[in-house]
C-alpha cells in the first residue's frame, strides 16, 4: 500500500490533500508543528495508518529528523509546509524573513534531494512541492515570499528535465496556485485583493493533474493568465501592477 508523506498538513491545502489521499487508500504520515492541530485532521480520514509528527522544518536538524524517520516508506513527498510575510524590504524583520527562507526554500530543498536520491534508485515515486504563481511575478511589498516560490519553481523544473533525460519514472510536479482561501492571509498579514478558491478543490485538482503527470499545475483560469502574462509582460508593467496588487492586500 503506498503512503504518502505531507508537511503542513493541519491545514489548508495540506490538511485536504491528506483526506483525499486517504479515500485513495494511502497510508500517511502527517507533519505540522503542532501535534494538537494536526489530530484534528485525522477524525476527516479514512481508516487507513496515519502517523503524526510534530517538527519545525525551519531546522535544518529537524528535516533530517524526518527523513530518517521515514526513509523508505514514502512513495509520494507532498512539501506544503511555508508562509508569507507582507510588508516593505526595509521594514520586514529579519528574523521573520529568514524563517520563512528556512521554510519555504531550505526545507523543501533538503527533503526534495534526500527523498528524491531514494527514488531515484527505486525508479518510482513521485514529489509534490506547493509553490505558487507568485513564482512567475516579482513581488514587491511581499519581496522575500514571491522569491521563495519562484525558486521553488525553477528549481523543481531544472530537476523535472534531469529526470526526463536519464529516463526515471519518478515525478516532480510543481503546485502554483493563485489566492486560496487558507489560514495563509491571515499568517503573511494580508487580506487577498480577490476571493481566494477552495483549498479543497485546489487540493482535489492538484492530485488529478499529477495523476497526468503534469509538470506545472495552475488551478484556474486565475493562475494560469497570471502565468502567461508572467512570461510575456515586460517587467516594468509586472512591477506596477504588482505593487497596485499587493497595495490592495494591506489589512
Amino acid at each position: 500500500m503506498a503512503t504518502a508523506l505531507i508537511t503542513g498538513a493541519s491545514s489548508g491545502i495540506g490538511r485536504d490533500l491528506a483526506i483525499l489521499l486517504s479515500r485513495r487508500g494511502y497510508n500517511l504520515i502527517l507533519v505540522g508543528r503542532s501535534l494538537s492541530r494536526l489530530e484534528t485532521v485525522l477524525p476527516k480520514l479514512s481508516h487507513r495508518r496515519v502517523q503524526l509528527l510534530a517538527l519545525d522544518l525551519s531546522k535544518e536538524e529537524h528535516c533530517s529528523q524526518l527523513y530518517r524517520q521515514c526513509r523508505g516508506q514514502v512513495d509520494l513527498l507532498v512539501n506544503n509546509a511555508g508562509f508569507g510575510l507582507f510588508g516593505e524590504f526595509t521594514g520586514t524583520k529579519l528574523d521573520t524573513e529568514l524563517n520563512l527562507l528556512d521554510l519555504n526554500v531550505r526545507a523543501v530543498h533538503i527533503l526534495t534531494k534526500l527523498f528524491l536520491r531514494d527514488m531515484v534508485k527505486q525508479d518510482r515515486g513521485a514529489i509534490l512541492n506547493v509553490a505558487s504563481v507568485a513564482g512567475y511575478l516579482p513581488g514587491p511589498l511581499m519581496a522575500t515570499y514571491y522569491a521563495s516560490k519562484a525558486y521553488l519553481l525553477r528549481l523543481d523544473l531544472a530537476i523535472w528535465k534531469e529526470l526526463k533525460k536519464r529516463r526515471s519514472r519518478v515525478q516532480i510536479s510543481t503546485l502554483c496556485p493563485g489566492p486560496v482561501d487558507t489560514g495563509f492571509n491571515r499568517r503573511a498579514g494580508v487580506q487577498f485583493a480577490i476571493p481566494g478558491r477552495s483549498s479543497f478543490w485546489v487540493a482535489a485538482y492538484a492530485l488529478e493533474q499529477l495523476e497526468k503527470g503534469k509538470r506545472v499545475i495552475l488551478p484556474g483560469w486565475e493562475a494560469k493568465v497570471v502565468a502567461v502574462l508572467g512570461k510575456i509582460t515586460p517587467d516594468s508593467l509586472l512591477l506596477e501592477g504588482a505593487w497596485r496588487m499587493q497595495r490592495r492586500k494591506e489589512k
